[in-house]
């Protein structure tokens, strides 16, 4: 067995299927024995996963998503991120005295993009109806599941909010006055009705046609009843967040209404002998390109798998990156985000020669021509004087530390036709906005994303979707399907994952072990999430890795610290092999519940 390898590769023909928990991966199998193909069964994992691992996601959030699909040979990035209130604006917030968004209550909500992006993907790319690829989630939500370990110690540091604040979300988490055991069945009826009353819709509206079905579900959640219901709790039921006031939340039927997941191109470069490709700066993807732009340059191999130089090199690489980030990214429906210059493989250059020996302290975006954008750095430096002002109990409460590593969750899916999908679920989780009564889920508060500053991109603007740390990748190889892959762990996900997708392509591992061995990540970088701290040097490194190797980079500037052994993530992910016809997937055994199945 390989060195870090501590299950099986998981192998099959017919089809591959991943998730964050191994009830909704089986969900995913499911749809394809019946038929299926890889994006109904990425539609099925995803509400499924919407229940199980609540604390992490749900229905109420957001799912970006990659798809590549086989009939037309091309890939797309299928926007799962809605939009903030119309009402919701930056005059608004000076009006109303907050200085930065908080991270909890109704403010950041967003219009919810779950139901929307899988009803938009299933349309176009999918075989099966809406209610076909809900009933496993309406089955659990009906029959129960058992709690597990991750969810009931998650489930214990929400309990007194949910009691002194949240009293719907006690309802149906703490029923008897307590946090459900390990083992004890969980169920969410009202959810269950909530996907219900979709399937209803959808057979009321499917004499027309299977797509007018699954539009008719899609205008349940997003115009009728359950929008209704979604606004009248919202709006009636002022709740106290960070800021320390209640407020309702500023979402109307005209933004729920008006707004539809869109079928993108994504974001796309070269590594080595592959296309990489990203969903665009509505999210933090374009990271993952630039940090690979820089580390092409060197000899990786030489350098050897998590040798000194190979982390030092990979850590300075991700803090470049998310220099970048911070500067530069937004919604390109309303910033400008010099893509061209960003991922060009000058710039990667010109960014390789900034890496030293020593660590850098700094936080450096690049200069694109024209010197380096002056909110970048000022506004870095007041964000994070407010970040570090907020008690550590406040920060703790709310369930956050750098990087929200603890949260979002992943799904993978290919099929034998060579459709292939990534999605990351994530936002609507239970710890930060109440369950609505009736509904059985949260909203989201992804709108923490947004400065309030108006000269930078990822500013609060009208119907402007946050840029969010969520981030699917899909790898093609000579224009076809070659792997999927993804992690829950907020601001780390673009470094786990690149340095599994290094594992795999340029040391050679195979996919099992490439996802289980030990990784780093930075936390030099203002954190994407309420109240964004930044801790210039902080490295965080799984023990697993060799106390010598900590001793140098410690030496080199790296302030190190130390988590437990398979602590950072849960990396997943799916390899395609056309040649062969064998479809390979694994997910690390980091975090215990995710798992793959195929056949």
């Amino acid at each position: 067995m390989a060195e870090f390898t501590t299950r099986p590769v998981i192998m099959g023909t017919r089809g591959v299927v991943t998730s964050g928990h191994y009830l909704a991966t089986a969900a995913g199998f499911r749809i394809m024995e019946q038929g299926g193909n890889a994006i109904d069964a990425a539609a099925a994992m995803c509400f499924c996963l919407n229940l199980l691992e609540p604390q992490s996601n749900g229905i109420g959030g957001e799912v970006p998503t990659l798809i590549y699909s086989a009939k037309e040979q091309k890939t797309f990035a299928v926007s799962g991120m809605g939009w903030s209130p119309n009402a919701f604006t930056i005059d608004w917030c000076r009006e109303n005295g907050i200085d930065l968004i908080p991270g909890d209550g109704y403010l950041p909500a967003c219009v919810p993009a779950v139901v929307g992006t899988w009803t938009t993907a299933v349309a176009r790319f999918g075989t099966m109806s809406i209610s076909q690829i809900l009933q496993p989630a309406i089955e659990l939500a009906e029959n129960g599941f058992p709690v597990y370990q991750r969810m009931q110690s998650r489930l214990m540091t929400f309990v007194d909010r949910f009691m002194s604040l949240y009293p719907t979300s006690a309802d149906l988490y703490c029923p008897l006055g307590r946090v459900p055991e390990t083992g004890e069945v969980f169920r969410n009826p009202d959810l269950a009705n909530t996907l219900k009353t979709m399937c209803a819709a959808e057979d009321a509206g499917k004499q027309k046609g299977r797509i007018a079905g699954i539009e008719a579900a899609r205008d349940a959640f997003y115009q009728g009843p359950i929008a209704e219901r979604i606004l009248e709790f919202t709006t009636n039921t002022p709740v106290e967040d960070a800021s320390g006031k209640a407020h309702a939340a500023l979402l109307k039927l005209e933004d729920l209404a008006q707004w539809h997941a869109s079928v993108e191109e994504p974001v796309t470069s070269s590594y080595r002998d592959f296309e990489v490709h990203k969903c665009p700066p509505w999210t933090q993807g374009p990271v993952f390109l630039q940090i690979l732009g820089v580390v092409e340059g060197y000899d990786l191999t030489r350098m050897g798998h998590n040798s000194p130089d190979y982390l030092h090199t990979i850590i300075e690489s991700n803090k470049l990156a998310f220099a970048d980030r911070e500067a530069y990214y937004g919604d390109p429906a309303f910033d400008k985000v010099p893509l061209e210059v960003l991922l060009s493989k000058d710039y990667g250059s010109m960014r390789r020669e900034m890496i030293e020996r020593e660590a850098s302290l700094e936080l450096r975006p690049g200069d694109l021509g024209n010197g380096v954008p002056a909110y970048a750095l000022r506004e870095v430096a007041e964000d994070n004087r407010q970040a570090l002002g907020v008690a550590a109990a406040a920060i703790q409460d709310l369930g956050h530390d750098h990087a929200h590593t603890g949260d979002t969750t992943h799904l993978d899916a290919v099929d034998r036709e060579g459709n292939m999908v990534a999605a990351t679920p994530s936002g609507g989780w239970i710890g930060t906005s109440p369950v609505i009564k009736g509904l059985g889920f949260p909203l989201g508060t992804r709108g923490q994303m947004f400065y309030l500053n108006p000269q930078r991109p990822n500013a609060l603007e009208p119907h402007k979707r946050p840029r969010a740390t969520l981030t699917p990748t899909l790898v093609t190889k000579d224009g076809g399907p070659y792997m999927v892959f993804g992690t829950p762990g907020g601001d780390a996900q673009e470094q786990w994952t690149s340095q599994f997708f290094l594992n795999y392509v340029d040391f050679g591992m195979d996919i099992q072990e490439a996802l289980d061995a030990p990784t780093v990540h930075s936390n030099h970088f203002p954190s994407s999430f309420y109240p964004r701290p930044a801790y210039p040097g902080r490295v965080v490194a799984e023990s697993r890795i060799p106390q010598p190797v900590i001793d140098e980079l410690k030496k080199r500037g790296h302030r190190v610290q130390m988590t437990g052994e398979w602590s950072n993530g849960k990396v997943m992910g799916i390899r395609f092999d056309r040649e062969r016809g064998v479809i390979q997937g694994g997910v690390a055994a980091k975090g215990n519940i995710g798992y793959a199945i195929g056949w």
